[in-house]
């Protein structure tokens, strides 16, 4: 497994606003998709259209991204907006998506069990299913196998 920064990485910018995709992360929970159609379409290339919302649209589309595949930046500074700032660094948010996996929100190392060291930022999905192809990590595998739980 490769850290956030070793991950593919892919820029799509409006005059304000960078999305920042890594598809190894994505598990196509198709959030982006049904939030703001007319930015992120996957019958297009390229699937994301930076110009085709406001910024602030899009910011609050990409927060909402489940993976952490998607991230932002503003384009004035390099760094996104930070709504979290009250947020203590060490705390960890953990979601149960219904029939989906689990969403750990903040920086976070895992030991796997070849002792390699993983790092995520931002959000990561882990599998509760079972069947991801890239355990601990969710692939989306879930869908597939009509996972309930």
């Amino acid at each position: 497994m490769k850290d956030d920064k070793q991950l593919k990485t892919k820029e799509y910018s409006n005059d304000e606003v960078t999305i920042v995709w890594k598809p190894e992360l994505c598990y196509h929970s198709e959030n982006c998709v049904n939030n703001l159609p007319q930015v992120f379409d996957t019958e297009k290339r390229p699937w994301i259209n930076a110009g085709g919302a406001d910024s602030d649209d899009i910011i609050e589309t990409v927060r909402k991204c489940p993976s952490g595949a998607l991230t932002y930046y503003m384009n004035d500074t390099g760094k996104p907006l930070d709504m979290d700032q009250n947020k203590p660094k060490e705390s960890r948010d953990v979601e149960v998506l219904p029939n989906g996996p689990l969403i750990i929100e903040g920086d976070l190392q895992l030991k796997m069990p070849d002792g390699e060291i993983v790092k995520r930022s931002r959000k990561t999905a882990l599998c509760r299913c079972g069947a991801s192809s890239s355990k601990p990590f969710c692939d989306g595998s879930h869908v597939k196998i009509d996972f309930e739980g």
